[in-house]
């Protein structure tokens, strides 16, 4: 556990912080002493998650926002500047994904799915990065990545390829960025007790059997755990990490070859 005050005077922004896993996270930045700013295409995700996170005390606001639009990117890292006074910490997990056989999957949804997760990742990145060179005092940034995207993945060809470049990014950045001040980091969430994901990924007991027995650690994660792990990436404690990918699965993707 983090002390609580380690975000303090920080400012982070997160895209894809309305639900979900990037909520969580923004919540434990928010209970560590950050102001948050989270980003999100639907309005009716961010604004309420930001009213939560401000009944519990936390300074944050809710930013509308299509991490494929560039410009409205742009926006998003000066409103953050603008309402709290500096940019200090980013997190990438704005995502989009559907499942279908590569042989049936359309231009259209390719270009989609990269636009969100790999495009999206780098004109944020982009963005947070010159703030925080502008302002001298570095920063630290992780984003959402899935073990696909060093494995394959049959019926996500369109993500795989997609979070494929962002580790991809991750590692050059680590490297380019690292005497800047600036570290870059990613986490690698398995499959975690969600809204989204017990609707999508195992609507019903017998979908989530077959689930959990790929997972050496018999128990799907949590919210929490990610977060945490996130939140540890980002801390002044992994001060001499960047360039990894921080895998939370309860060992599935290592236990594959010995299962199939």
């Amino acid at each position: 556990m983090l002390p609580e005050e380690t975000f303090a005077g920080q400012v982070a922004v997160i895209t894809g912080g309305g639900t979900g896993i990037g909520f969580g996270i923004a919540e434990m930045l928010g209970r560590h002493g950050a102001r948050v700013v989270l980003a999100g295409r639907n309005p009716e995700h961010v604004h309420p998650a930001a009213e939560r996170l401000q009944a519990e005390g936390i300074s944050a606001i809710g930013v509308p926002t299509d991490v494929r639009q560039p410009d409205q990117v742009d926006q998003l890292m000066q409103q953050a500047q603008a309402q709290f006074g500096g940019l200090h910490l980013l997190v990438n997990a704005a995502a989009g994904n559907f499942t279908v056989d590569a042989d049936r999957l359309s231009v259209n949804g390719f270009n989609a799915v990269v636009a969100s997760v790999l495009h999206g990742t780098f004109y944020c990145t982009r963005a947070a990065g010159l703030a925080m060179m502008a302002a001298g005092h570095g920063g630290s940034i992780v984003s959402l990545v899935a073990s696909y995207a060093w494995m394959g993945g049959p019926k996500n060809l369109h993500s795989a390829v997609a979070k494929a470049g962002v580790v991809t990014l991750t590692r050059t950045l680590a490297v380019e960025w690292a005497a800047k001040g600036i570290r870059v980091n990613a986490v690698c969430p398995g499959p975690t007790d969600t809204e989204g994901a017990r609707s999508g990924l195992w609507p019903d007991d017998a979908s989530a059997a077959r689930l959990l027995a790929k997972i050496p650690r018999g128990r799907f994660g949590t919210v929490e755990e990610v977060a945490n792990a996130a939140g540890y990436l980002l801390s002044p404690y992994a001060d001499f990490i960047t360039g990894e990918v921080l895998v939370i699965d309860g060992g599935e993707w290592l236990g594959k070859g010995l299962s199939s």
